[in-house]
């Protein structure tokens, strides 16, 4: 049996754990309230540029095509993930996935050219066979998303000039409204026809249709571009919500088993510190009674 002295350095032991545990789960859930803003501007904006395609397609010069056609089978991938770890299955859930989608696409591994956001699925991407053509860390604050934003569509963009890539896939967790996660795949490139054209179907939510005296061409190229910006922008703050999401849920199941292990514990440190006190007025009885034997011979 353990002595009162081992069972109290155990307690205070766990009462620590306890505290970082309870430190890292509010973390989470502060930075995930700061992140459900981000989102918040992030719509804003996106419907701006969406607004600003609306009036150019109403007035899209006759032979332009909007999407350019798919000439190589080319795919750049871009896998977010995170840089730390007590958070569960968070990167192998979104690898694994990216696994699964890209096998579907059956394109070969020669053809294919992977960035890791986030130093947790490295490992993981090089196991799966997969060639690693770039890494990035995953932002550790809302101020540092945007560096990693440009960081991916400069990259995107060496894969689109340089080695023609026709392709971008965007794989990454999304939270969702009950609190947990789940993996996404989100095409960058080529341009989706279809969201396209609901765009340019979309109601107007005035009565005047704004003109604009800038170039056809180069606003909308541009406007794509704001469009792409906010793809990827949505995607690494969609992921770093989950892994915070995903180390909430860890942290709360280590709470509870921390607790658990608690009262087990003080349990036990209160029948041994009784055992011991027990034992002690045992032999001051014993003592007494011997003490008071002699005596009387």
């Amino acid at each position: 049996m353990e002595t009162v002295e081992a069972l109290r350095g155990r307690i205070d032991t766990a009462e620590s754990l306890h505290s970082v545990v309870t430190t890292m789960k509010a973390l989470a859930a502060v930075s995930i309230q700061q992140l459900e803003g981000v989102v918040r501007s992030i719509n804003e904006y996106n419907r701006t540029v969406e607004l600003g395609l609306r009036v150019l397609l109403t007035k899209r010069p006759e032979g332009v095509e909007l999407v350019e056609p798919v000439l190589s089978d080319a795919l750049g991938v871009v896998v977010f993930g995170s840089d730390q770890g007590m958070c569960g299955q968070f990167n192998e859930d979104i690898v694994s996935h990216a696994v699964e989608d890209m096998a579907q696409l059956g394109i070969e591994g020669g053809k294919r050219a992977v960035l890791a956001v986030g130093a947790r699925t490295v490992a993981q991407i090089e196991d799966a066979g997969l060639a690693l053509d770039d890494f990035l860390g995953t932002p550790a604050s809302p101020d540092s998303i945007t560096p990693a934003v440009q960081h991916i569509a400069m990259q995107v963009e060496r894969w689109r000039t340089e080695r023609h890539f026709d392709r971008v896939v965007l794989y990454y967790n999304r939270r969702d409204s009950s609190g947990t996660y789940r993996p996404t795949t989100q095409r960058l490139l080529p341009i989706d026809r279809e969201w396209l054209g609901r765009i340019e179907r979309r109601s107007w939510p005035t009565r005047v249709l704004p003109t604009f005296s800038m170039p056809w061409r180069p606003l909308f190229a541009r406007l794509m571009q704001q469009h792409l910006l906010v793809t990827i922008y949505r995607a690494v703050v969609q992921s770093m919500m989950s892994e915070h999401t995903a180390r909430m849920a860890s942290m709360q199941a280590a709470e509870s088993n921390i607790e658990e292990r608690l009262d087990e514990l003080q349990l036990a440190f209160r029948q041994t510190r009784q055992s011991a006190i027990t034992s002690e007025l045992l032999d001051i009885v014993s003592g007494f009674e011997a003490a008071r034997t002699s005596r009387d011979l």
